[in-house]
């Protein structure tokens, strides 16, 4: 089977999603992930298609012109305070363009109330045919892949799974060895970017990497690679998700994410003679 890359909106979260289906398009990815779930970070543009049906329609259109896959959105968050039914239209939305999955983390230390949340969060997915995927992140309240198993596990449910970040899973010193004995139908799509040597002890420079300053898979010193290598599900998706927001403001959106792809390929040694 061709093994699947996906641009994820991260990577530059200013883009319109109907342009960065096409700017994938052109650069040789297969798909991408929407962020069309409004999160409210500040100076983060919303592109929600629940309440923007312009916008939707030239979602449908862009991906009805390129033949480009939309896999999964994001972010349903849980977080204190969330109201679950709040996240119902952006999932109906999603639903009505195919997508199958949606992306979600944990933002509350309280972990009665976000394993409720979360099974919550997968009843109401369930109902449009959609698992809920989520993302330990290095600064969140499930930061490494034990935590999010059990999670998981303690659902009980069926439409769940987990995303693997190379950035986060390495700097939440997770074991490798850790992702072989987990369920292959937990993981559909994993993130491939790089980072320095060096990990960071502080939120802030955690953050800021992370949203700011990520490398090219193969440039710094995250075993990528053998990551992806160890996830039990071989066909899972690679999803690019590397901000660079100087080298995306030097080169260029498009430029920037044709290089991404390249260096992923090279990464991954599937394209080690291709000039980048």
């Amino acid at each position: 089977m061709k093994t699947k890359y996906q641009l994820v909106h991260l990577t530059d979260i200013t883009c319109p999603p109907p342009e960065m289906i096409r700017i994938a398009d052109r650069t040789g990815y297969d798909s991408v992930a929407l962020r069309t779930i409004p999160m409210g970070v500040e100076g983060e543009k919303t592109f929600d298609i629940a309440k923007d049906r312009k916008l939707f329609s030239e979602i449908k259109q862009a991906v009805r012109e390129t033949g480009i896959e939309i896999d999964g959105i994001e972010n349903t968050r849980i977080f204190d305070g969330v109201d679950i039914r709040g996240y119902e239209p952006c999932l109906e939305a999603a639903a009505e363009l195919g997508v199958r999955h949606v992306l979600s983390n944990i933002w509350t230390d309280d972990k009665a109330y976000y394993t409720e949340k979360f099974c919550e969060l997968c009843g109401l997915a369930e109902n449009y045919g959609i698992t809920v995927n989520l993302e330990f992140v290095t600064w969140s309240s499930v930061k490494n892949l034990r935590e999010a198993k059990e999670l998981l596990l303690a659902s009980g449910k069926k439409n769940v799974g987990i995303i693997v970040d190379t950035l986060h899973f390495y700097r939440s010193r997770v074991n490798i060895n850790e992702l072989p004995e987990l369920p292959p139908e937990w993981f559909v799509c994993a993130h491939l970017c790089d980072a320095g040597k060096e990990i960071p002890e502080d939120r802030e420079s955690l953050v800021h990497t992370g949203r700011a300053e990520r490398l090219y898979p193969g440039e710094g010193a995250v075993p990528i690679r053998d990551i992806i290598m160890n996830i039990p599900n071989r066909n899972v998706i690679r999803g690019l998700e590397i901000p660079n927001l100087k080298r995306v403001a030097q080169m260029g959106y498009e430029a920037y994410a044709g290089q991404a792809l390249k260096w992923a390929k090279r990464c991954m040694r599937e394209d080690e003679n291709e000039p980048i």
